[in-house]
């Protein structure tokens, strides 16, 4: 959607497609291999390879030489790559809250240190206060 006024539409121009947030999920979990990312996600040559192309030409994911000095590339996550970490987590717990049944077994998010689920993404105002959908609005281009 070039030229669309909204940039959710833009943005799902660049990562909108399944395989393009699966991943950025990966690469976000340190995945940096054509074929770790192959193996993980169970997806063709191809479709890895046009989705990891798109990627590095949005400038999400760089190859970068790997550091065993190998014949491969390793893909890493740019400064644009690595702020689509709060999408990732707000899809992850979106799922989690609307895509089990109870009790039903599913990965989750931890904080490294703490070992702790990490809590609820949240959109504070510049006050601190938590807004939701009812308490924000879109203004529109010339209007």
């Amino acid at each position: 959607m070039e030229g669309a006024e909204c940039p959710v539409a833009r943005a799902l121009d660049v990562i909108g497609d399944w395989w393009t947030l699966l991943i950025v999920r990966d690469a976000l979990d340190g995945i940096r291999r054509f074929g770790a990312f192959q193996r993980n996600l169970g997806i063709s040559k191809g479709i890895l390879a046009a989705r990891l192309k798109a990627l590095e030409e949005a400038g999400i994911l760089r190859p970068e030489e790997p550091e065993d000095g190998g014949a491969h590339c390793d893909y890493v996550l740019t400064a644009r790559g690595r702020s689509l970490f709060n999408v990732i987590v707000g899809l992850r717990q979106w799922g989690e809250a609307h895509c089990f049944k109870p009790g039903e077994a599913h990965s989750v998010l931890v904080e490294k240190a703490s070992g702790q689920p990490v809590g609820p993404l949240s959109l504070p105002n510049a006050e601190g206060r938590l807004l939701d959908a009812s308490s924000t609005e879109v203004r529109k281009v010339g209007t």
